[in-house]
């Protein structure tokens, strides 16, 4: 039986609405849920319908702008997101003089290696097109700090980003005063998404790990799902040099009696996530065997899928519109479904479905910044934030597909820490040529050094060296409009999140 959609028993904009009378119509529901729901409608009542924003741009207010510059400047002087002291002593201490807000509402939690960011959009997503008021935090950001953390659906605005960080930086400096080592950049942005979620306050936090996941700054939260993307090899001086290794750390998300969603894995991943559930008494479902993909088909703009949920195959979720490319998103709009549905509490021994409309309504609206994004046309430009081999080839497959390029240049800069070998192989049978170049950071692999690499990948005659981004683009666009015979040319800008924000804004889309 479809569970009716609020939307459809009452009309949640009468500002006479009141919360025990919204609570009373939902006799279909769990009661906890019926009361979180009647909640948020009744913040909505005033607050008004979520809009969601692919990428801020910066404050126009000048005073604005400073204030958050001041901000980052003080994050940016702590601990960057690449140096780690294997801990959550720092973050908990934080959260105990906080007053514990990440206690404060249920979460849902986001762990692997890659399709973690699009997975936590299409979770929130959904649980919005359900009037939950949803927090969202996710790294790395694409082009603003700001898009780090998310209150249904939008970035929060600059000054609420601002206050956050003031409201927490006495009790940061607390806790530094009293730790060996002071709190990171990504802890202390923990700590204030976790305190904004709170505030809000929000229905349930969809919260994306930002490393690993028994030790990650995130994982002071008790969530009753825990989603688990495909995991394969990157960071491997810090998680481990196989994915059973890598899937040890991760699998530290799974908490006592939570529901583990488990997307398809590599089987020695999958056997040390499964073992770690029974350890916790947690109920797994897995991609292929409880949910997954029933159907894809490529469509105009996107792709059109059915899915099996939770329930099996009574539970299928049919004419699917996701406005993103590729076999990899198709298999994430499975996961966060699944996801979306354990929330809720649906699974085998609860054989219901989610309201059709509204599952459609809010995968159509999706949106990922980045992930063969498509910025410019004639010639076309594709923005895709694949840093590691897995990612890699899993993009490569996704713009196979889904363009028909007669000819396709690749704008590749890379971070110094990754398998660049392993990436640029995977680019290498799509790339006609590739522009090597390098991004603003001090993680980015110089430019020369990767050419010397990507000679040994694609041949001297097929590689470019241009060390500035702007130029590597003007390079790839070039070489992408230079005969007639190439009309159907494009330009794929990736190896790296941070060298696809840079791309951005310069082909002005920030």
């Amino acid at each position: 039986m479809s569970e009716p959609r609020p939307s459809d028993r009452h009309d949640a904009s009468q500002p006479d609405d009141t919360f025990e009378e919204i609570v009373g119509e939902e006799t279909q529901r769990d009661p906890d849920l019926a009361v979180i729901e009647a909640g948020s409608r009744t913040l909505r009542t005033y607050a008004g319908s979520p809009q969601g924003e692919a990428v801020p741009a910066r404050p126009t207010d000048p005073e604005t702008d400073q204030a958050l510059r001041t901000v980052e400047q003080e994050l940016a002087g702590r601990w960057g997101e690449t140096k780690l002291e294997p801990s959550v002593t720092r973050i908990a201490a934080l959260m105990d003089v906080l007053g514990e807000p990440q206690r404060a509402y249920p979460s849902i939690h986001i762990t692997g290696t890659n399709g973690k960011t699009s997975t936590a959009r299409m979770i929130e997503a959904l649980l919005n097109a359900f009037e939950l008021r949803t927090g969202r935090y996710t790294s790395p950001h694409v082009q603003s700090i700001t898009e780090r953390i998310s209150l249904d659906g939008s970035p929060i605005e600059p000054e609420r980003f601002i206050e956050a960080y003031e409201d927490i930086k006495p009790y940061v400096e607390m806790v530094d005063a009293q730790q060996p080592y002071r709190l990171s950049f990504f802890e202390v942005l923990t700590g204030m998404a976790y305190a904004a979620f709170a505030d809000a306050p929000v229905d349930v936090a969809v919260v994306e790990v930002g490393m690993g996941g028994t030790w990650d700054a995130t994982n002071v939260i008790d969530s009753t799902v825990a989603v688990v993307t495909p995991i394969s090899l990157d960071h491997t001086d810090r998680l481990g040099t196989t994915p059973a290794e890598i899937a040890g750390e991760k699998a530290g998300v799974i908490k006592q009696g939570a529901t583990v969603i488990l997307a398809q894995q590599p089987v020695d991943a999958a056997q040390v996530m499964l073992k770690k559930a029974v350890e916790v008494d947690a109920t797994v479902a897995r991609e292929g065997m409880e949910f997954g993909v029933t159907s894809r088909e490529v469509a105009v703009g996107g792709q059109l899928l059915t899915l099996r949920g939770l329930g099996g195959a009574a539970t299928e979720y049919t004419d699917i519109f996701l406005p993103l490319y590729g076999a990899h998103q198709a298999h994430n709009a499975a996961v966060a479904l699944s996801a979306v549905e354990a929330f809720f509490g649906i699974g085998a021994e609860q054989a219901r479905s989610l309201d059709i409309d509204a599952i459609r309504k809010a995968f159509a609206a999706v949106i990922s910044p980045g992930r063969l994004e498509v910025v410019r046309s004639s010639p076309t430009v594709v923005l895709d934030a694949a840093h590691n081999p897995a990612g890699a080839r899993a993009a490569a497959d996704g713009i196979s597909e889904a363009f028909s390029f007669s000819r396709l240049i690749g704008v590749v800069g890379t971070s110094g820490d990754k398998d660049v070998r392993g990436l640029l192989e995977a680019f290498e049978p799509i790339f006609a040529e590739v522009v090597v170049t390098q991004n603003s950071t001090d993680r980015a692999m110089d430019a020369d050094e990767l050419a010397a690499i990507a000679v040994e990948v694609f041949g001297d005659d097929r590689v470019q060296v241009e060390p500035r981004l702007d130029d590597a683009l003007e390079a790839a666009i070039t070489l992408a409009e230079e005969d007639d015979e190439y009309a159907g040319a494009g330009v794929l800008v990736t190896g790296s999140v941070i060298t696809v924000g840079e791309a951005r804004l310069l082909l002005g889309r920030g």
